[in-house]
């Protein structure tokens, strides 16, 4: 017997078991493969098993007429989860699962306080509707905490800061240092340099061969603060921290849309 000659479900099973890159190449192979390759029976697989709780009725999510659907919606654009302070998308390739932390859901230290920090809107952010823009300030400590438990199993996982520089002044003096680690565990550190107009000649020593901010698709930058790998196996609390309090120097021109955690493939 040919596997083409198997019903259309047991095919539809033994896909199942795949990923999605196979089933997607498989879909090729004959009509009798394209047809299961479309079943809710194999999309239902990727789909992490406790979407009900992450995307909830009140979402931004339409019906779809198959789960397949639904996995290329989720994984094509960010949903916004949590009342507007987060946002959730899954890895097309993969469907692993990524989050954005906004800056609403971070500690800011003197976030609140007028004269530092001014909360905004700003159209180049799709995903939330304020962000945090900074007027001056010469503590910069910002922090994002979450769950290991929602993220994906088995997963190697980076977060990213997301902000951008506009007219910024005060991030020359001393390195920024990010961190991420599980709270009350190991962590890892590194200096980074956040500016990236600044120029090499013009700066110490501790700036040269420092990492830089790279530019997004969406026109944001993002620099990598560090990764982790999540075994899934205990309910951690993550921490992801920003910070330049060393200087003493006054700081401004940082708009921050928020942190991202999203899987790293090596």
């Amino acid at each position: 017997m040919k596997f083409e000659d198997l019903a259309e479900g047991c095919m539809a099973k033994i896909l199942s078991y795949t990923t999605r890159a196979d089933v997607c190449r498989l879909s090729l192979v004959s009509k009798a493969f394209h047809s299961a390759a479309e079943a809710n029976t194999v999309w239902d697989c990727f789909l992490p098993s406790d979407l009900s709780s992450i995307i909830s009725p009140s979402s931004s999510v339409p019906p779809f007429r198959s789960i397949k659907d639904l996995y290329l919606y989720l994984s094509d654009r960010p949903t916004i989860i949590d009342q507007g302070i987060k946002s959730f998308q899954l890895e097309k390739r993969t469907g692993n699962k990524c989050y954005m932390l906004s800056a609403r859901d971070l500690s800011i230290i003197w976030g609140d306080t007028t004269h530092y920090w001014e909360w905004t809107t700003l159209p180049e952010s799709s995903r939330f509707e304020e962000v945090a823009r900074l007027r001056a300030v010469c503590w910069f400590d910002i922090t994002g905490r979450m769950n290991t438990r929602v993220l994906s199993p088995n997963t190697n996982y980076a977060a990213f800061l997301v902000f951008k520089m506009i007219d910024a002044g005060g991030f020359h003096y001393d390195p920024a240092v990010l961190s991420v680690g599980i709270l009350g565990g190991n962590s890892s550190t590194k200096n980074v340099c956040l500016d990236p107009n600044l120029v090499d000649n013009r700066l110490d020593d501790r700036f040269h061969g420092l990492q830089r901010p790279t530019v997004r698709s969406d026109g944001w930058l993002e620099i990598e603060m560090g990764e982790f790998f999540n075994p899934g196996l205990e309910e951690d609390e993550l921490q992801i921290k920003v910070s330049e309090t060393t200087s003493n120097w006054w700081k401004r021109g940082f708009i921050l849309e928020g942190i991202e955690v999203r899987p790293k493939h090596v």
